[in-house]
């Protein structure tokens, strides 16, 4: 009778401890035992190339992850789980995950297409409003044809401002940049050469001789 009381209280003992250990171990649970570790790249389709800040989602849960800055993410999932990529650029994707995966780790690319936002076209304005845009239309002077036109443009005051003020294109500073630096080079070692044909210094020269740049200061007595 003791041997069986013995017997009986160890069996008990045995089942409320596995019970415990059960309870305190979260892992060992049913619903756990198939979680799995999924990780991946998000990837551009055209270039291949790495998406950052990529949102994953696990479809009806509030559980997911945001790739980082190389397109790396990782996440914990069940199998079965339907995950949804959400991307600012790309368009979003679904991934179904296998409900017969087994592995504890499992590993996967998923690529992107980019989304193109075909905008309305806007024409733009120098009036705010269509009867301001009259008004000055209506306003217009067109009474002025070629000749009289072509005759302002020829004009010796309007020609002598434009020679003073009027500054060299783009084009004109780089073929004197470029002729400068070639000459240096080919005078390299030896006397810089006197540019008697160079009509840039010449104008430089007259510029500064007008400006008095070349006239002798009186000295106070």
């Amino acid at each position: 009778m003791k041997q069986f009381l013995i017997m009986a209280l160890l069996v008990l003992g045995g089942t409320s401890f596995s019970q415990t250990v059960t309870s305190q171990n979260p892992l060992t649970k049913p619903e756990h035992a198939s979680l799995i570790q999924f990780s991946g790249v998000v990837l551009d389709q055209d270039s291949l190339t790495p998406i950052p800040f990529v949102s994953i989602l696990i479809k009806g849960t509030q559980r997911g992850a945001v790739s980082d800055f190389y397109g790396f993410f990782s996440l914990v999932v069940n199998p079965g789980d339907e995950l949804e990529f959400y991307s600012l650029s790309h368009k979003n994707r679904t991934y179904k995950i296998a409900d017969t995966l087994k592995q504890k780790y499992y590993y996967a690319i998923q690529v992107l297409t980019k989304d193109t936002v075909q905008l309305d076209q806007v024409t733009v304005y120098p009036w705010p409003t269509k009867e301001e845009f009259k008004r000055a239309f209506m306003s217009l002077d067109l009474n002025d044809t070629d000749i009289d036109r072509a005759d302002k443009n020829l004009k010796s005051e309007a020609r002598t401002y434009l020679e003073r003020n009027q500054t060299a294109s783009a084009s004109e500073n780089y073929k004197y940049a470029m002729q400068a630096y070639y000459t240096k080079v080919y005078s390299v070692g030896q006397s810089p050469s006197i540019s008697l044909l160079n009509p840039i210094a010449w104008a430089q020269f007259i510029d500064a001789w007008r400006k008095g740049k070349y006239s002798k200061k009186k000295k106070d007595k």
